[in-house]
């Protein structure tokens, strides 16, 4: 049985304090769900602050990005060694928006994915179809190619500690949400491609996220397919009361 998990990506939002406040009410209003990972993700700048609010509790930390390299003249980049300085369990990797306004590739996630598990941190690995590439019916090798380029050379071991974030790009930050058996369609193609590389038995531990438009109205009905593990979830994980209603959704 996959223990289910909802982070909350708070993508380029709130101030330090802000992200206090907001951490501090996440961590009131789920206190007492269990059977539930639950785990924000502020900006870098908040992240020490957070890890303050939620240390000792049941939430877990994590960042939005990381570089793959130890150090270097990486104007702006974040490596996997100072994530873990902050209390970084996990880390969030090709997220569309990398893909879409910083170039991040199957390649250079690849890279980010194998630097994480190396140095402890559990990766959330984002991938997803364009409105384009589903109006066009190749969804499947989009997906597929994502996560098989994401996983390439990483061992059994690493795979099995990752979690994937199936994020259709049409469905971010838009207000539309695939149906459930529109996500469940896609992750179990997602299992598949893990089963072809790792076979069924690792494939059907590793926990598969959905994320696009979340809400406490939606949350159950996704939550019940057989292959959503929980969520990735954006905008409704800037209000507490709605990002716990998701998480007990889940619970």
């Amino acid at each position: 049985m996959r223990r289910f998990i909802v982070a909350g990506n708070w993508k380029m939002n709130k101030t330090v304090e802000d992200a206090k406040t907001l951490a501090r009410e996440v961590v009131d209003q789920v206190a007492g769900v269990e059977n539930v990972d639950v785990v924000l993700c502020p900006t870098y700048t908040s992240l020490s602050a957070v890890n303050e609010v939620v240390k000792g509790t049941s939430v877990g930390l994590g960042g939005q990005n990381m570089h793959w390299e130890a150090e270097g003249a990486y104007t702006g980049e974040i490596s996997p060694a100072m994530l873990l300085t902050t209390g970084c369990q996990y880390v969030i990797l090709g997220h569309s928006e990398r893909r879409t306004y910083f170039g991040e590739t199957d390649a250079t996630v690849n890279q980010r994915f194998r630097a994480a598990v190396a140095a402890g941190l559990t990766p959330i690995v984002c991938v997803g179809e364009t409105l384009e590439e589903r109006q066009s019916e190749v969804t499947e090798q989009v997906v597929r190619r994502q996560v098989s380029g994401a996983f390439e050379s990483v061992e059994s071991g690493d795979a099995g500690v990752s979690i994937v974030a199936y994020e259709p790009v049409w469905a971010i930050g838009t207000g539309l949400t695939a149906t459930p058996e529109q996500a469940e369609e896609v992750h179990a193609i997602i299992r598949d491609e893990l089963s072809k590389l790792y076979g069924e038995g690792l494939a059907g531990k590793i926990r598969i996220q959905y994320g696009g438009s979340v809400k406490p109205g939606n949350a159950a009905d996704l939550f019940s397919q057989p292959n959503i593990d929980g969520g990735l979830i954006g905008g409704a994980a800037l209000d507490a009361e709605s990002f716990a209603g998701i998480v007990k959704a889940a619970g």
